[in-house]
């Protein structure tokens, strides 16, 4: 019997994958809100990054964020993407605004 391999993805370049944090679905009078409705969160936590962005002459620039940091990022930033049930977004570092620091 097979089983199942799990997938992982492993960003190239300067481009980051990050997973939109939850938020809450019921509002404070108990009404639920479908997906549709729900406003898109701009904050994020990095899963993985890229190597970084390569320049004309060969060098690799440091990403500025590392796994695990909470980030602010371009709301229409990125492509989504699903594996394992479960939904991420890759973008690019440029499209990141500020790292949340507690």
């Amino acid at each position: 019997m097979k089983t199942k391999k799990k997938l992982t993805l492993r960003p190239l370049g300067n481009r980051v994958l990050v997973q939109r944090l939850e938020q809450e679905e019921t509002l404070k009078g108990g009404i639920i809100l479908p997906d549709s409705a729900k406003k898109k969160q701009e904050s994020a936590r990095v899963v993985a990054v890229g190597k970084g962005k390569s320049t004309d002459d060969g060098k690799i620039l440091p990403m500025p964020v590392k796994e695990g940091d909470l980030i602010l990022m371009d709301k229409y930033a990125g492509q989504e993407v699903t594996v394992d049930d479960e939904e991420f977004i890759v973008l690019r570092s440029d499209d990141i605004i500020a790292i949340i620091e507690d």
